[in-house]
């Protein structure tokens, strides 16, 4: 044995109690194919099975040499040889960091092994420890994958050596971490600011954020400038997302958080964009029974009402003109920047036909066309364009009631009126049979001069006098 070798035994073995248990160091003489062979300095040297010395890849991690730490099983069995450990001074070890660990409430590390009953198994070095299912996480956990395959840091919250007990909590761990985070965010959290964070869950009205030990709101209608139905279409839970702080409550710890406004309001000069009367393309994003949303550009999108959809048919419903996702044109019919709404039109983007109408005939102009219904105080007639003209009852005969004249006339008749008027802005077109023939009392005005003697038969006479 060398001079050194027994100075550094001597050192190690100062102090120690020779007895089974205790942990002293030895030295590596040899190492074999199924042994480490060590000198403790006691009365004969230890083979250990060398499994107690391969690391995680199977290699033998000594080489003759070495120090190591060895627990005394034995000092003499029965053939007279010293029994020395490396498993066991290594659980020794690993107790007295974790009695430490538990009188300091410090943090120690280790990894899940496996799933029992009510938890988890956790290596903890050379032990093994429970770790409770409600103390995994702040949060319950239903998969454990991301837990697994990582080294992490737990609390011991009981320890009994004796009967080889330890429990453990991650949570107590997580929740220092966020408590710690917690605090740094609030005293620098201001309006305005720009941050990051992950997101935490979905929800019908938005999305929560975790910003660090504290969670912050992101409102549905603060996700992007354009129309969006769930937060899942823009977002998935663990997403990192840069938000903007639009709201803090010190008070009640609550976060407001927009994305949206992370860009510029395409609402800003809408109206200088989108003078009255532009012409324009846009994709339908959404029908419902009073019109169609159309979405000219990212985050602004127009109504077309049902009444601006068809010159002719004002109670068409809106998925019988246009679908989802198509391109139509549309008009610009008002502009309000401060409710930010526009009003679009699809009909003005074709021809009026009641505008055509008048410019293809005045008045007086004879027209033939069917009667497409009749009603208490006219007779509709249908036109080209798909337009109609009202035949008034008065204008249906010189000499005869309207009320009694309009039995002469039915449903899907072809008649000849004339153009008696037409308002393209009110839409309204009126014609007249009886204007087609001349007025009988005038022309028999125009026949007989004033002073002319004439025949008739008296039909009534009272006070006033005679009809004739």
């Amino acid at each position: 044995m060398s001079e050194t070798f027994e100075q550094l035994l001597e050192e190690s073995l100062k102090g120690s109690v020779m007895q089974t248990g205790a942990v002293i160091s030895a030295e590596v003489v040899d190492v074999n194919g199924d042994y480490v062979v060590v000198n403790a300095g006691l009365k004969s040297e230890s083979e250990i099975p060398a499994t107690q010395f391969r690391d995680a890849d199977g290699a033998v991690s000594v080489q003759i040499g070495d120090f190591v730490e060895v627990a005394i099983e034995a000092l003499e069995d029965g053939f007279g040889n010293t029994r020395l450990s490396r498993e066991r001074a290594r659980r020794a070890k690993s107790w007295e960091t974790l009695k430490v660990a538990f009188e300091n409430e410090s943090v120690v590390t280790g990894f899940l092994t496996g799933k029992v009953k009510g938890g988890f198994t956790v290596s903890l070095d050379e032990v093994r420890a429970f770790l409770p299912g409600s103390l995994a996480d702040v949060r319950p956990v239903t998969d454990s994958a991301y837990l697994e395959n990582r080294e992490l840091e737990f609390k011991v919250i009981k320890l009994d050596q004796a009967r080889n007990n330890v429990v453990v909590s991650r949570r107590a761990v997580v929740e220092q971490e966020m408590q710690e985070e917690r605090s740094a965010l609030l005293e620098n959290l201001e309006e305005g600011q720009v941050i990051t964070g992950i997101v935490k869950n979905l929800t019908d009205y938005g999305a929560f954020v975790n910003l660090g030990g504290l969670d912050g709101l992101l409102h549905i209608t603060d996700i992007a400038w354009k129309r969006v139905k769930h937060p899942s279409e823009a977002l998935n839970v663990g997403d990192e997302v840069t938000v903007r702080v639009l709201k803090f409550d010190r008070e009640r710890n609550r976060v407001s958080l927009g994305m949206k406004q992370l860009g510029e309001d395409p609402w800003a000069d809408i109206a200088r964009r989108y003078p009255e009367k532009t012409r324009i393309f846009g994709k339908v994003t959404n029908i419902t029974d009073y019109g169609a949303f159309v979405e000219l550009e990212e985050g602004v999108e127009g109504l077309v009402h049902v009444s601006e959809m068809d010159w002719t048919n004002k109670n068409v419903h809106p998925n019988k003109v246009c679908h989802l996702g198509d391109e139509v044109e549309v008009m610009v019919l008002e502009v309000d920047s401060d409710r930010r709404r526009i009003s679009l039109g699809m009909k003005q983007c074709t021809g009026n036909p009641w505008e055509e109408f008048a410019a293809t005939h005045q008045r007086n102009d004879k027209i033939t066309g069917e009667i497409k219904s009749i009603t208490d105080f006219g007779v509709f007639i249908g036109l080209e364009g798909g337009i109609d003209g009202l035949i008034h009852l008065s204008d249906l005969s010189w000499d005869r009631e309207g009320e009694d004249a309009v039995r002469d006339f039915k449903k899907g008749d072809q008649i000849t009126a004339v153009v008696l008027s037409v308002d393209p802005d009110r839409e309204r077109i009126s014609l007249g049979i009886k204007q087609a023939q001349d007025d009988p009392f005038n022309a028999y005005v125009g026949a007989h001069s004033k002073g002319a003697s004439v025949k008739g038969m008296i039909s009534s006479v009272d006070a006033k006098g005679a009809v004739v």
